[in-house]
């Protein structure tokens, strides 16, 4: 669907359905989209959320964990989201495979608004991280 689409794919694995740390695979498309190597990412774990997390540990990564068309394109157009979270239980579990193509069509061609938005974004990337705040 992606390629159909008209994107260049570059899957980061994994190849087999053996239990993985998913943060490793997290780690390695957060990065891809972080340095500019790719300008956006596909995340899929049990939940999607483990995925989220740890992709949104890395520095200008914007990724939004999304179940319908409308949370893929708003988490575009207000957001700038950069890695789209799914969930491989709501796949495994027979959700329509319209319905995801849907999604990911839909994130793929939003486009950001910017605008307000924009002032928004900025200020989610100026937020410190964790480790460097004090009480």
């Amino acid at each position: 669907l992606v390629q159909k689409l008209g994107h260049e794919v570059s899957d980061e694995g994994t190849d087999s359905s053996q239990s993985v740390d998913y943060p490793d695979f997290a780690e390695k498309v957060a990065r891809k989209v972080s340095q500019g190597a790719a300008d956006r990412g596909i995340l899929v774990c049990g939940t999607g959320i483990g995925m989220s997390m740890a992709a949104n540990k890395t520095s200008g990564v914007r990724a939004a964990l999304c179940h319908d068309v409308h949370s893929a394109e708003m988490s575009r157009r207000h957001n700038d989201a950069n890695v789209l979270c799914l969930s491989a239980d709501q796949i495994e579990a027979g959700a329509d495979e319209n319905l995801l193509r849907e999604i990911v069509s839909h994130w793929l061609s939003t486009e950001f608004e910017g605008g307000r938005h924009q002032r928004r974004v900025e200020k989610i990337g100026s937020l410190p991280d964790a480790a460097t705040c004090k009480d």
